[in-house]
């Protein structure tokens, strides 16, 4: 059985998009990029700035070290800068199962199909390398952008945690909308249809 090896340097690519693992050095890379606040808006993480990104991409690479997730920096081989960060995490061996989140990018590169190339590859990699047999996904309840971009890639609404999160004016409670795609939904129509949409 295929594992998981968290002190592997996966290197996931294609011809517009680049994602490695997430290393110390990136800090400087991403600076400019952390400090584009709306980036945070629905984040429990605060990365804005170097202050935070600092301690934010140190928790983010120990946290590889100790298995627990898996960070990829995202480099757009169009532009050829980085755009931002991506995550697999909560592995489960035994049932197969991680989720996918943590992820953000530069407001140059939303909205340029980016992010669909990057699930792809990621998708690809779970179920075709680490046979998974399903992704999550956990999505605040007043990030319409990142629900619509998650239906858009064939992720399917699944359930909700009730008042689980403070909404962004941190006034009152919101949703977690919870969703997934699952291993034989990406072999079945998923992945060709996902493969055309980055093609065009």
């Amino acid at each position: 059985m295929v594992t998981f090896d968290f002190n592997k340097d996966y290197i996931l690519e294609n011809d517009t998009a680049r994602l490695g693992p997430l290393e110390l050095d990136h800090i400087t890379d991403l600076q400019s990029i952390s400090d584009e606040s709306s980036i945070w808006t629905y984040f429990l993480e605060n990365g804005q700035g170097i202050g935070n990104l600092t301690p934010y991409i140190h928790t983010a690479v120990e946290n590889r070290k100790q298995g627990r997730e898996y960070p990829f920096v995202v480099y757009d081989k169009r532009r050829n800068r980085y755009a931002g960060l991506t995550r697999l995490y909560e592995w489960n061996e035994d049932l197969r199962t991680v989720k996918l989140g943590h992820t953000w990018y530069g407001k140059d590169f939303q909205g340029t199909g980016l992010n669909k190339h990057c699930k792809y590859l990621l998708f690809e990699f779970a179920f075709e390398q680490l046979e998974a047999f399903r992704i999550g996904f956990g999505v605040h309840g007043e990030n319409v952008r990142s629900l619509r971009a998650l239906a858009s890639v064939g992720c399917k609404k699944e359930g909700v945690l009730r008042d689980f999160l403070w909404k962004v004016d941190g006034q009152d409670r919101t949703d977690l909308i919870l969703l997934s795609i699952l291993k034989k939904e990406w072999q079945e129509t998923i992945k060709e249809e996902l493969a055309l949409k980055i093609k065009y």
